[in-house]
């Protein structure tokens, strides 16, 4: 039965499987999520290399078509983590739901979490890897491996407090598209309700840090392996990417736009909806510590 007829998804009912989704899994087995994690990692650098190519020699089309093209592509990242099953860090953070509801302890949450990132970071660098290898930044005579380089070089010109803000906005959206596909019954309810949050804020341009795990690395290590010739046949200058540096990476984006994330699915959207939906219908019981 699709969502479309169904009369009884309420919020309220969506803040209660938030909350059930969240206790369990965080008590899952860490071996099970940090799988789970690697494969989202994967799922998500997958998406941006479909943005990558369906936005290159896009450079001739209104600004935000463009941006809208690369943002539906972007889109089947996070279908790929809900439909096939993954654990993405963004998307964890709304274990908080669980936690502030007194299911989950907050030792178990903080693991997890970690868990999770550290899943997600394995499998997106262990894309980069994959895709080093097919070279296929080497396609339409290196337009893609420039506009690999072109966006991630992109990401390194926000000051500290913009990336901030940049991941809040990002993880807000994130976090609805998860919470909205509680309400679906099917897979195509699902797909229909994560497309256009997760389209919005790719093309509003906002940060993703387990995204930017896979981009960035990839653009700075095309940036130091490739060889002349690629640089003669795009036309382009090296020193006009010097700021893609391992650095700038960590300090200029990593760091910032993961608080940012933290801050948009934790307290924008999973505590303020605890605290609208189910904060007076907690339970006063303590977790044991």
């Amino acid at each position: 039965m699709s969502i479309s007829s169904q009369t009884d998804i309420s919020p309220l009912t969506m803040a209660q499987k938030a909350m059930q989704v969240g206790q369990a899994r965080t008590n899952r087995m860490l071996s099970t999520t940090f799988y789970l994690a690697i494969t989202a990692g994967f799922f998500i650098g997958i998406a941006f290399i479909f943005y990558i190519v369906v936005t290159t020699g896009a450079q001739n089309m209104p600004y935000g078509m463009a941006r809208l093209i690369g943002g539906l592509a972007f889109s089947l990242g996070l279908i790929l983590v809900i439909v096939c099953g993954g654990e993405l860090f963004t998307g964890s953070l709304l274990a908080i739901i669980a936690k502030a509801s007194n299911k989950i302890t907050m030792r178990r949450m903080l693991k997890s979490w970690l868990v999770v990132y550290l899943g997600n970071l394995m499998g997106a660098l262990l894309l980069v890897c994959l895709m080093m290898l097919t070279k296929q930044y080497l396609q339409d005579n290196g337009a893609v491996g420039l506009n690999y380089m072109t966006v991630a070089n992109a990401k390194l010109q926000y000051d500290f407090a913009q990336a901030i803000t940049l991941g809040i906005m990002c993880n807000v959206l994130v976090c609805l598209a998860i919470w909205m596909s509680y309400s679906a019954q099917s897979i195509i309810d699902k797909v229909i309700v994560i497309m256009l949050p997760v389209c919005m804020f790719v093309a509003a341009g906002f940060e993703h840090c387990i995204a930017n795990i896979f981009l960035i690395p990839m653009a700075i290590l095309i940036k130091n392996n490739t060889p002349a010739e690629f640089w003669q046949a795009t036309g382009a200058d090296i020193t006009q990417f010097n700021d893609l540096t391992w650095a700038n990476f960590f300090t200029t984006n990593l760091l910032p736009v993961t608080i940012g994330n933290m801050i948009g699915g934790i307290l924008l959207v999973g505590m303020t909806y605890w605290f609208i939906l189910l904060k007076n219908k907690a339970t006063s019981q303590e977790v044991k510590q």
